[in-house]
């Protein structure tokens, strides 16, 4: 499904008025009439207020009214900027409403909003041209409209609440909280992003009669990957199929105090469907790594301390037998870590999943992780993708997307960004937004199981793209299966394992 931002939602608009000759206001009535019909559902009785700015977003409340007060609501229309600064359709809009008997009232005063607990507040103040935060009069309706839902008015939010940024899901100042959003045409992204999500409430997504050809004259800058999608890119496996067919893997990960890591990132490699895992650690480490996974095998790396130049030629050796690499949940670093990657994976040219200590080890190097050279999928929580990136976390959250999407093609991988709403680029394509998942994964030992089923689907021969966007959609699918069963509070790594072969269970996979 496209997700679409503020500038790439005006172009197709434009597309479908410039280009196509549609008439703005036939959008305009087609939104308002989806604003109205979502009024209802959440209102079925008592009084309205549709409270305006100006603009489209504006001028879609004007015709809300319009259309509820015809239905016989009572309904009033609050405007927040006078008719004698609106312009175009959204002038036009409140002039037929006046002509049509809505009360239009002018405000000076943001506490003439009113509202007793159960009436219905509209809210189409800001729409996605928000470029600053709220000051003024519209800071103080935004406000105001908070404060009413905290006494138990309830919101319905035109488009998007009102000062959210489409884009990022993040609020520059004030915002309204809604408790359900309608949006036009395609969901924006900034719905899906937190906190946009949960200060979008309900969010429902209204066709205003946008042709799919206007659509089709923008490129797609997002998209959102639901299970159809995923489920596309994993493939039955064979009638006839052998261990072999199913893809050899090498985990290197684990070191003392890490034993852990290594063991979550061989149980969703396991259960990720590869046919060999072979996990390669020091040798105080595999006891411990591999207990309670007899389906495993092991190569215990000669030596002690942090993987360096020495360690190169037993895993080149390991890595001829092999079809993928995970490198890196709770490996040993030390100054000679990220060169040994890189030589590893020129060395071994296999595709590769590099998470945690593996990215660290390189975030410290001069090249960092461009220009690696074997395909590869790189997995950063957001702290780790402040260090790659050399800023901080806010920095990273401020844009997740877009700065996913920046690092892929600069560095020529593919980016699996975790957190909150995941976000997979590639350097070719849209990024996506992965729709699973939930906050009971944040918890150690999650983003391990991801690496090694990123890792499987590689060796089992989807190539970066397919793989680290299958893995994270099924990674997400059985965090929530898992919570399901556990609460989000009470989910642990290894059950989100274990919930991965429900959801290859479910796709007959």
């Amino acid at each position: 499904m496209r997700l679409v931002g503020a500038a790439e939602m005006r172009a197709i608009d434009e597309a479908a008025i410039r280009g196509l000759g549609i008439p703005g206001m036939r959008l305009m009535e087609a939104a308002g009439t989806a604003v109205a019909a979502h009024a209802v559902a959440l209102a079925p009785r008592g009084r309205i207020r549709v409270v305006c700015g100006a603009g489209n977003n504006g001028g879609d409340g004007y015709v809300a009214g319009r259309i509820l007060h015809a239905a016989g609501r009572e309904v009033e229309a609050l405007a927040l900027v006078p008719l004698a600064k609106l312009a175009g359709d959204a002038r036009q809009a409140r002039e037929e409403a006046a002509r049509a008997g809505l009360p239009i009232r002018d405000l000076a005063d943001a506490g003439a909003i009113l509202a007793a607990p159960g009436e219905l507040l509209v809210d189409a103040l800001l729409g996605t041209g928000l470029s600053r935060a709220p000051d003024g009069l519209f800071l103080a309706a935004i406000e105001r409209l908070r404060a009413l839902r905290a006494a138990g008015a309830r919101v319905l939010a035109v488009d998007v609440p009102s000062g959210l940024s489409a884009d990022t899901g993040r609020p520059p100042g004030a915002c309204v909280e809604a408790d359900r959003t309608v949006t036009f045409a395609f969901p924006k992204r900034g719905l899906l992003l937190h906190p946009g999500a949960a200060l979008a409430g309900e969010v429902a997504v209204a066709d205003i009669g946008i042709p799919p050809e206007a659509a089709a004259r923008v490129p797609v800058a997002c998209e959102l990957l639901g299970e159809k999608e995923a489920r596309a890119l994993v493939p039955p496996r064979a009638p006839d199929a052998h261990k072999g067919d199913a893809g050899r893997l090498l985990v290197i990960a684990g070191s003392p105090g890490k034993s852990g890591a290594a063991h979550l990132a061989l149980a969703g490699a396991l259960r990720g469907g590869a046919g060999l895992v072979t996990l390669a650690a020091r040798d105080e480490v595999l006891p411990l790594a591999l207990a309670g996974r007899p389906e495993a095998m092991s190569l215990p790396l000669p030596g002690n301390g942090p993987l360096a130049r020495g360690d190169l030629a037993p895993l080149l050796e390991a890595a001829r037998g092999s079809d993928a690499l995970v490198v890196g949940p709770g490996i040993p670093r030390g100054p000679e870590t990220a060169g040994l990657l890189r030589d590893l994976l020129a060395a071994a040219r296999l595709p590769a999943v590099l998470d945690a200590d593996a990215l660290n080890a390189l975030a410290g190097s001069r090249e960092g992780v461009a220009g690696l050279p074997a395909p590869a999928v790189v997995t950063p929580h957001p702290g780790e993708m402040a260090r790659l990136c050399a800023t901080d976390v806010a920095a990273v959250q401020a844009d997740r997307i877009g700065l996913a999407a920046e690092r892929a093609r600069a560095w020529g991988c593919v980016v699996v960004l975790k957190g909150a709403r995941t976000v997979v680029a590639d350097p070719a394509g849209a990024p996506a937004l992965v729709s699973s998942g939930n906050a009971g994964m944040a918890s150690g030992g999650t983003g391990d199981v991801l690496a090694g089923l990123v890792g499987a689907l590689l060796a089992g021969g989807l190539d970066a793209r397919a793989a680290a966007r299958a893995g994270a959609w099924v990674h997400g699918r059985a965090g929530d299966l898992a919570a399901q069963r556990h609460g989000q509070r009470g989910l642990l790594a290894a059950d989100l394992a274990d919930a991965v072969g429900q959801v290859w269970a479910a796709w007959g996979r």
